[in-house]
């Protein structure tokens, strides 16, 4: 049910489109890391009672500003906090894992809260030599993406050539979708699964890899049409200039990050504004500022329409971060707003 007097808002193309929430359970400076999983639980009831569709969490080894490195059990924290909404991984990297034990996790996510369950699954592993390291796996291992995928699913379906059963995931259907980052996209498309491909910076890129997907999808018993979600930043405020600024902490991080070698907790943006940058990392931080749908109600609404008309996409997946708390569920209300997720308060 939409609230009266902003249904006329709400395009025709918009409200036909699923939109979902991807959490990073990103630490703020000053704060614990048992703090951000609380706000990814605060901020999924959130998006249940403003009618999202699904909310998503991600899986990071070793990332000081990250404090979401175990998906499926933040999944089940997710689930058990909310009642409706769908919960997933946005994801799980499958060459961290043995395909066996992921299946087991999913089939007892399933089992406890059945309808409800989706499976994110990527192929990175771990970011640094010493993550990957620690977790026993080389950049290689991502090579055998389609190997694992295969098999991963082949526990749901009991088609393991080892006689072993996966419990309780054997007999259970668990939706999944495939993260395209570079190959992704052909992964997908192969396997006959729905694609998750990001980032909204580099329209062109994600353009190719979609019709990359579509000329390749052959329907499988998990999706017999292709089944597109695209992924990316949204930030909405009641000025240009103040959503511009929701994105500051992330754009900093980023900057930190490919400088200085590491992914920091995210700062304020009075901060970030008052900091003295040299000049790489000004370019850096401007290069993180720019590409993402970022205004108004209205010029976000125009944005996001014209980006799910240009994609054919069917699902948008919104994976804002920011340091205020506050900024951030008001960003996602006036989303709600104008794209019609559901039942919502006016903004604050």
């Amino acid at each position: 049910m939409r609230r009266a007097g902003v249904e006329h808002r709400v395009t025709s193309v918009l409200a036909t489109t699923r939109f979902s929430v991807l959490d990073r359970s990103r630490i703020r400076a000053g704060r614990s890391a048992g703090e951000a999983l609380r706000d990814t639980l605060g901020l999924a009831r959130e998006a249940e009672r403003l009618g999202y569709h699904r909310f998503w969490v991600a899986e990071h080894h070793g990332v000081p500003g990250v404090a979401g490195s175990a998906p499926t059990v933040l999944a089940a924290a997710v689930a058990g906090a909310t009642s409706r909404i769908r919960v997933g991984t946005g994801g799980v990297m499958l060459p961290n894992h043995r395909p066996l034990v992921v299946a087991e996790q999913f089939g007892v996510l399933e089992s406890l809260f059945p309808g409800r369950i989706d499976m994110g699954l990527g192929r990175s592993v771990g970011f640094t030599d010493g993550v990957r390291k620690a977790l026993g796996r080389e950049k290689d291992d991502a090579e055998d993406f389609d190997a694992q995928l295969a098999e991963l699913l082949g526990w749901f379906r009991g088609t393991s050539p080892t006689g072993v059963h996966a419990r309780p995931a054997e007999g259970l259907t668990v939706p999944p979708f495939v993260l395209a980052m570079g190959e992704g996209a052909a992964v997908a498309a192969r396997a006959g699964l729905p694609m998750v491909i990001g980032d909204l910076r580099d329209r062109d890129r994600m353009r190719r890899g979609i019709d990359r997907y579509r000329a390749g999808f052959r329907p499988s018993e998990w999706s017999r049409e292709p089944y597109v979600v695209v992924s990316g930043t949204v930030a909405v405020a009641a000025t240009p200039a103040a959503a511009r600024r929701l994105l500051v902490p992330e754009a900093w991080s980023m900057a930190h990050a490919r400088t200085r070698g590491s992914f920091p907790p995210l700062p304020p943006a009075e901060e970030v504004e008052a900091r003295t940058m040299t000049a790489k990392e000004r370019d850096l931080y401007e290069a993180g500022l720019a590409g993402h749908v970022a205004g108004t109600e209205e010029q976000v609404a125009d944005e996001l329409e014209r980006l799910v008309k240009e994609t054919g996409a069917q699902e948008v997946l919104v994976t804002t971060s920011t340091y205020d708390r506050e900024a951030l569920l008001d960003s996602y209300r006036r989303l709600a707003r104008v794209t019609g997720t559901g039942t919502f308060g006016a903004p604050a």
